[in-house]
């Protein structure tokens, strides 16, 4: 092994977290390492193929888990510079305020976090505007108070959407648009970099017009001649000094060769399952559960939401392209028939054949999968998992991951849907089929032959938790290891709880808080 390298920080991964804390570290002169172990994302046609990306899984990573049964599991996530915002859907959601409180749900209490939403909140005006959020204030209910606005107006409805967005305000609900992460430019499309395909949610964007952390993030760090990016660059172990205090060599495994770097401060953003399974790797004689993991909280209270996608079927035709631009928030707390939270509505890309083939809903009589997806409007709703620690990320005999999970908290998920169906069941007639042309909900397979939900991966959360406790948790309120001086993590591995939104924007909000604390310390 060659002479170990030193930077001021490395940051291990790329994604929502690693990428933006780069971004904010870059112009600091400092010395910084991104380690990734994936490479950038070839830029080719199959990029907006729904049959290499949705039923082939082209960019998926190869890599086998196992369930708690020792069963394989196929897990649908990507390792990419950039992480998993390459193929994310873009909808950058604020939590709550309510959600860094604790809320008393169905299935038990949401905890605490150890920090406030006015502690998080200038970040998230900062996020909005480093990632080009589209949207607009006070349209949503439940939205927190923010102190700036969008920087971009919102992505308007297509006929079809807009529609169903006049319905459900006719019902006394309040509808709003989805905030968008696309660079998308209405008044002036020509120029607009973002051309509104119907390839963008869950697809990597062809033309780098979906506001990810590679494109945004990481290239721009790049362009300082302080930072230094490896692609290819798998780390399987973080090694202590003989203290147990401090990680003085990162573990890479790349091309073929063993590498060891070292930094004054190291920063993990693997995702909540992958940085999980790193500091378990990293087990040694004063950390013999793993690293940092004396409260034995690593790898456990992982969550990933409750999630459904619904098909509502018509005799007309719905002929949108760019389809997720609509959600509601209404029942997130509640209804006036239901004291518990329920949580979101909104939209998936829109469906095609292709797509229903990798999670075809039991079809209607009459229906092929091409006609499917030519009449519905595809439905994604949300509610909130609970921490359960026995819900977790371990590793078997050979260091594999396995990932142990049980759903819990579906009661208001399943009041949630319903609330869907009698709305949908409420539309204004159509004006060829009368109220005869809604057909139904339909539910669309996130199995896709694997035997936990896709989604459940997607939005990974929780398991290397912040708090204030060191007995109860892994990280201070900063997401530095309680027990390790230089390390820290800023995925949404931190979550205390997961909220019932997309968990992205929060964990760049964190993580550009967690670069204001570290520039304070490299002082």
């Amino acid at each position: 092994m060659a002479a170990v390298q030193h930077f001021d920080v490395i940051v291990i991964g790329t994604g929502a977290g690693g990428g933006t804390l780069a971004h904010r570290l870059a112009p600091s002169g400092r010395r910084i390492l991104l380690l990734e172990r994936g490479d950038y994302v070839p830029r080719e046609k199959d990029n907006w193929s729904t049959k290499a990306v949705n039923l082939e899984g082209k960019y998926n990573t190869k890599e086998v888990w196992r369930d708690a049964e020792g069963r394989e599991l196929h897990p649908h996530t990507n390792y990419w510079v950039g992480g998993n915002t390459k193929f994310y859907g873009a909808a950058l959601f604020r939590l709550r305020r309510e959600d860094f409180w604790e809320i008393k749900h169905w299935g038990g209490l949401s905890p605490a976090w150890p920090i406030s939403y006015e502690d998080l909140e200038p970040y998230y005006s900062q996020a909005e505007h480093l990632y080009q959020v589209h949207g607009r204030r006070e349209e949503d209910p439940t939205d927190p108070p923010a102190s700036a606005p969008y920087p971009h107006p919102p992505i308007s409805h297509e006929p079809r959407i807009q529609q169903l967005s006049d319905d459900f305000a006719r019902l006394g609900l309040k509808p709003f648009h989805v905030p968008l992460g696309v660079m998308l430019d209405e008044r002036n499309p020509r120029a607009s970099r973002c051309i509104r395909c119907e390839t963008c949610d869950g697809h990597p964007c062809l033309v780098y017009a979906k506001a990810d952390a590679q494109v945004l993030c990481v290239d721009p760090a790049l362009e300082h001649s302080n930072v230094t990016l490896l692609t290819r660059a798998y780390v399987s172990r973080l090694e202590t000094s003989p203290s147990g205090r401090d990680v003085q060599r990162v573990i890479v495994e790349r091309e073929g060769a063993t590498e060891a770097y070292s930094a004054d401060i190291v920063v993990v953003s693997a995702g909540a399952i992958n940085s999980a399974a790193l500091l378990l790797r990293s087990a040694n004689d004063k950390h013999p559960q793993g690293l940092a993991n004396g409260s034995d909280v690593v790898g456990r209270h992982y969550m990933g939401h409750v999630n459904s996608v619904l098909m509502a079927l018509s005799k007309c035709p719905n002929p949108t392209v760019f389809q997720k631009t609509l959600a509601l928030n209404d029942f997130y707390f509640g209804s006036k028939e239901w004291e518990f939270p329920m949580g979101h509505i909104s939209f998936v890309g829109k469906l095609d054949g292709d797509t229903l083939k990798a999670g075809a809903p039991a079809i209607a009589p009459g229906w092929t999968l091409e006609l499917m997806a030519k009449h519905s409007l595809d439905f994604w709703l949300t509610s909130e998992d609970l921490p359960d620690p026995n819900n977790r990320v371990t590793l078997d005999r050979a260091g594999n991951i396995v990932l142990s999970y049980q759903p819990n908290n579906e009661e208001g998920h399943g009041r949630l849907i319903e609330k869907l169906k009698n709305l949908m069941k409420q539309q204004t007639k159509c004006r060829v089929h009368g109220h005869e042309c809604h057909e139904g909900l339909f539910a669309r397979s996130l199995y896709l032959g694997q035997r936990i939900p896709l989604a459940g991966v997607a939005h990974q959360n929780g398991t290397i938790r912040f708090g204030r406790d060191p007995k109860t948790s892994a990280l201070d309120a900063n997401c530095k290891a309680h027990e390790v001086d230089n390390l820290y993590v800023v995925d949404a591995s931190f979550f205390a709880s997961s909220g019932a939104v997309n968990p992205a924007l929060t964990v760049m909000a964190n993580a550009l808080r967690v670069g204001d604390h570290l520039l304070a310390r490299l002082k």
